[in-house]
């Protein structure tokens, strides 16, 4: 029988078939942006523009409020050069992190496989960088609007040129990992198989009190019990071997193994950097694996980011890569249900109507799943998705009361500002597999005391939705390591802030500057992605004003 068409294992030669078309969020495009501006320059090394940051500085005096324009000042520069990327996942051998390979190796070497539909070629849809566009401008010469696909705007790495390894406490090489997350279809694994079998993940670190007892099972890929040091060291050396094995420039280390239970903040162990490098040499049991990665990560000066819910960002970690100004961010996907959330959340606050209470129940079959079974992993998935509207509340006090209105009305100096009821229900089905279902039961008040109900039925393919996610947050956190700006000519360029909130698209509970304000709502969340990415060209245009269409 002759070999499958697009099978990567069959030989070359005069039947060789024609390669398939390439999807268009696959393509290779040579695009690059020029602005005319005295404010952008361009050498071969280099984008630098000149950007003015305009806010507002707010005072309440009396009846009046007084709003003061302020502006900022800032010049970005950003690295042309691509470099050689690296990934390496922790939990490689999860649905995720074999799907996420999975895709880049289908994508990379044009494998195509038939459905019950036809045909189907890879792609890398659900990428907000491979598959979404941002509005450029006016196009000059039809008069409409011109869109960009956002990978164009500034340089960034072709996923398909990514290098992937990664840890996982099961030794099954990515071929099995594949077949047992039963996510992608049998033709596409068949051919898959080969590309996939000889990579197999590193030794993991395996702390039994972090995880649920039902991943036990699983764990034949550990590390030796050693100390905490030891096994520091040991995963540095991993990231350093991997980096020079395979000639790579950058690296990114990438948590999505399973959801830890919380971390206890302790002071003396890791409330500070200092405490938390003594508590690993003193293997105190509060240091997570995540952690530990993490300041691994962070040793290493390579971005580390938590696709996780748990509190790996204890607050040394967060010393600690300030002071390394090393690139952390997490935490937790926001595939589907809490990315409906967050956009349904705001519409429903910025139409005036309020939110009495969000119910959501969720039921899955995954290894996910099975983990968040137990009730400690449970905890740390209900707190990361019970954030996600709380800025939308806060920001509305016509609607919600705030802290201040309660204590005085109730006499409790301690009460809390006004919020919906937010119920949060996960249960481990395994017969839907990674196919997850949610429900959604959003119950405001309206007019005159009236009642509306919302209810949202959402099935996906969680593996499916998450794979984009992580892709997107490892490319989006290495353009970012290749921008540098400064306030004033006079001064050395630096990188920006270690927490990169940039990326809070993706997440479900953002990491962001200590004593910032936290923004979920989704809308929010893009706009200051495509805001910035624009201001590294120079550009502040304001096109959804469309004053054009408004003036004579």
């Amino acid at each position: 029988m002759a070999p499958h068409a697009t099978d990567p294992t069959a030989p070359s030669g005069p039947y060789e078939p024609a390669r398939q078309p390439v999807h268009p969020t696959a393509e290779r495009r040579e695009t690059v942006v020029l602005v005319d501006s005295e404010r952008t320059a361009y050498t071969d090394e280099h984008i630098t523009a000149k950007y003015t940051y305009r806010g507002a500085s707010v005072t309440r005096e009396g009846a009046s409020v007084r709003v003061k324009p302020t502006t900022e000042e800032f010049e970005f520069r950003t690295e042309r050069k691509v470099p050689r990327l690296g990934v390496m996942i922790i939990g490689l051998g999860g649905n995720n992190g074999s799907t996420f390979t999975a895709t880049i190796l289908a994508n990379k070497h044009h494998i195509t496989w038939q459905t019950k539909e036809g045909l189907q070629a890879p792609d890398y849809v659900g990428s907000v960088l491979r598959a979404s566009t941002f509005r450029m401008g006016t196009d000059s010469t039809t008069g409409k609007d011109f869109h960009l696909p956002v990978c164009d705007v500034l340089p960034m790495v072709h996923p398909n040129d990514i290098t992937v390894g990664g840890w996982d406490i099961s030794a099954a090489p990515l071929d099995e990992a594949m077949r047992r997350a039963e996510v992608l279809p049998y033709d596409l694994q068949r051919q898959l198989a080969p590309l996939m079998a000889g990579i197999k993940p590193l030794p993991s670190v395996y702390y039994p009190s972090f995880i649920a007892a039902n991943q036990g099972a699983r764990a034949d890929n550990t590390l030796p019990e050693l100390s905490k040091r030891e096994h520091l060291e040991h995963i540095r050396g991993d990231i350093r071997a991997f980096k020079a094995d395979n000639k790579l420039d950058q690296v990114i280390v990438f948590w999505s193994a399973n959801t830890e239970r919380y971390s206890t903040i302790l002071p003396g162990v890791n409330d500070s950097k200092e405490a938390l490098l003594a508590s690993i040499d003193a293997s105190h049991p509060e240091v997570s694996p995540s952690t530990l990665f993490g300041v691994a990560a962070v040793l290493e000066g390579v971005p580390y980011i938590n696709g996780a819910p748990q509190n790996t960002f204890v607050p040394g970690l967060i010393q600690l890569a300030a002071a390394r100004k090393a690139f952390i961010a997490g935490d937790d996907l926001k595939s589907g249900q809490t990315k409906m959330k967050s956009v349904l959340a705001e519409f429903l606050v910025n139409a005036g109507i309020k939110p009495l209470s969000i119910a959501s129940y969720n039921h899955l079959g995954n290894n996910d799943g099975y983990n968040l079974s137990a009730e400690p992993q449970f905890k740390s998935k209900e707190i990361s998705k019970s954030s996600v509207v709380d800025d939308m509340v806060a920001a509305n006090h016509l609607l919600y009361k705030p802290a201040s209105q309660m204590a005085k009305e109730t006499g409790d100096p301690k009460a809390k500002a006004e919020h919906p009821d937010h119920i949060i229900v996960i249960k481990y089905v395994p017969a839907v597999g990674d196919s997850k279902r949610a429900l959604d039961e959003y119950y405001s008040r309206i007019l005159m005391g009236g009642r509306s109900t919302i209810s949202i039925i959402n099935e996906c393919e969680d593996s499916l939705l998450a794979t984009p996610l992580i892709l997107d947050l490892c490319l989006l956190a290495e353009l970012l390591t290749r921008v540098q700006y400064r306030t004033k000519p006079t001064e050395d360029f630096q990188p920006l802030y270690s927490v990169l909130s940039l990326l809070s698209y993706m997440l479900k509970a953002p990491l962001v500057k200590p004593g910032t304000d936290v923004v979920n709502a989704l809308s929010r969340q893009r706009a200051a992605l495509e805001q910035f990415l624009k201001a590294c060209l120079g550009l502040d245009n304001s096109g959804d004003l469309l004053l054009e269409t408004r003036t004579w």
